[in-house]
Formats: C-alpha cells, sequence, structure tokens
C-alpha cells in the first residue's frame, strides 16, 4: 500500500494506534501480526453474525481481509486516535465498487489487540466483501 493514497497521518501517533499502521503499511507478515494481537483477541466481522475469538481465527480474518481488501485502491482517509481505542477509516475499490468501511480497534495495557471490529458500507460493498473473503478464507484454509 502506498502511503502517499492515505488522507491520514502515518507517523506520530499513540503507540498503539502506529504499531498497527507499521503492520499494515509495511509488514503484512503473519509473525508481525500475531505479536500486536492478543492471545484472547475478538474479532467482529460486518458479514459474520457472532464475534471470532482467540488469536488464530483472528489473524486469519485479518490477514484474508489483507489480500481481499488490501489492493492499490486501499486508503486510511480518517482516524480517530485515542490511545488505547481507535477508528480508522478506510476506502478501497473491489470490482468497480467502492467499499467504505472501519476499523475499530483497542488494546489492552501491554499494547496487543484485544478487540477489532470492522463495519462496511453500503450493502452491495457488504455483499462483494462477504464473497470475496469467503473465497479467500477457503484459500488459505486448503492452504493455497
Amino acid at each position: 500500500m502506498s502511503g502517499s493514497k492515505h488522507t491520514i497521518p502515518l507517523t506520530g501517533l499513540s503507540p498503539n494506534t502506529q504499531a498497527w499502521l507499521d503492520w499494515m503499511l509495511t509488514d503484512h507478515s503473519a509473525d508481525g501480526l500475531s505479536g500486536i494481537l492478543a492471545e484472547n483477541v475478538v474479532f467482529k466481522s460486518p458479514v459474520v453474525h457472532t464475534p471470532q475469538e482467540g488469536k488464530a481465527i483472528t489473524m486469519a480474518y485479518l490477514l484474508a481481509a489483507g489480500e481481499t481488501l488490501g489492493n492499490d485502491d486501499f486508503r486510511y482517509t480518517r482516524l480517530f486516535d485515542c490511545g488505547d481505542k481507535a477508528v480508522l477509516e478506510f476506502e478501497t475499490i473491489m470490482d468497480g465498487i467502492l467499499v467504505n468501511g472501519v476499523d475499530m480497534i483497542e488494546w489492552n495495557a501491554d499494547g496487543q489487540i484485544v478487540d477489532f471490529k470492522v463495519m462496511v458500507r453500503p450493502l452491495k460493498a457488504i455483499q462483494m466483501v462477504h464473497a470475496a473473503m469467503g473465497a479467500m478464507l477457503a484459500k488459505m484454509k486448503a492452504g493455497a
């Protein structure tokens, strides 16, 4: 992801938010993601009814999201950085459809993510994200 597309500051943020952005913008590795997630992290998806609990399932969802949403058009457009909580609004284009969403993240006292909620709009975008994430998770599960 190119930093020049983002309309938020990419440096000088709270340590927690900075760690997330550094992973998003430069790392993308499973090891890097594992290091910033708590063992008891809960992931709340815009397309799955129940919260997904634990590091392994959260990693699967976030890594799949990086593969599906994290294209060249992905950019963060707004940021509310409250130290132990942050809301990051994003946009991307998938198959000609504008996907607009927010990542709502909460960290524990050790700087590890304990709660990660994603919300997406409009309905057409949710349907597209649902299909793309389902396919990516199946591919990842198959080890492809």
